[in-house]
């Protein structure tokens, strides 16, 4: 019987590594690798169960994720495996941009990669309708594009969570319509943010999308979770 493949989840008690996890669980073709909750960020513990898996899986802020990377390098040809969730590779050479319908080829192409970065939230939405126009000529590479988008507050991570939800706890303790209140004190219906038009999602949407002019992204936040 062929061994079934281990995955590690580093960052798995964050938001995005909870899902993963959720998800995984559900699987019985791989094995999960978890961290002791008190070693989470002692590096060799990390280094030993990246040694251990055939897969990792980073859940973590850029920063952490490069340094991870550095991390899984030091075991040279026992190194995993990676699959970084954070934006911290998603233009950088020698990483596959982790969109299966990016074109005919990409799904192979990541199936046969050592190391795929995920793509994200919004640009996932604007490559998928950009890039087929510009690959069919519909649209020049050079048109001016904006794209306006809006997403649910979980996209933020825990501390955005936490801004627009009140407590399970806090919320027990309140009528609904005292609670209701409560909720919308906390965070508005609606915000744009990043008006610098310096998002970090902007170089991946040009590369991806084969965009030669820098489009223009406005992102916003709704009081909705996703």
């Amino acid at each position: 019987m062929t061994a079934r493949p281990k995955i590690f989840i580093d960052g798995e008690a964050g938001t995005t590594g909870l899902q993963i996890r959720e998800r995984l669980a559900a699987l019985e073709t791989v094995t999960v690798l978890s961290i002791d909750p008190a070693m989470r960020k002692d590096v060799g513990a990390r280094l030993k169960l990246m040694e251990q898996a055939d897969l990792v899986i980073l859940c973590l802020p850029d920063d952490a994720a490069i340094e991870a990377v550095k991390l899984a390098d030091s075991l040279g040809s026992r190194s995993p495996r990676l699959i970084d969730a954070s934006s911290a590779h998603r233009t950088a050479p020698g990483w596959t941009y982790g969109f299966a319908e990016l074109d005919a080829a990409q799904a192979g192409v990541i199936a046969a990669s050592r190391r795929v970065t995920n793509p994200g939230c919004y640009p996932t939405g604007a490559i998928a309708l950009l890039r087929p126009l510009v690959d069919a000529d519909f649209i020049p590479a050079d048109q001016p594009i904006t794209v306006n988008a809006v997403s649910g507050y979980s996209g933020g991570g825990n501390p955005m969570i936490a801004a627009y939800e009140v407590s399970h706890t806090a919320a027990s303790d309140l009528s609904p319509a005292a609670s209701a209140s409560a909720a919308g004190s906390r965070a508005p219906a609606f915000e744009l943010y990043g008006l610098t038009l310096e998002h970090k999602h902007v170089p991946e949407l040009q590369a991806y999308s084969k965009l030669t002019r820098r489009p223009i992204f406005v992102p916003s936040v709704g009081n909705f979770r996703q």
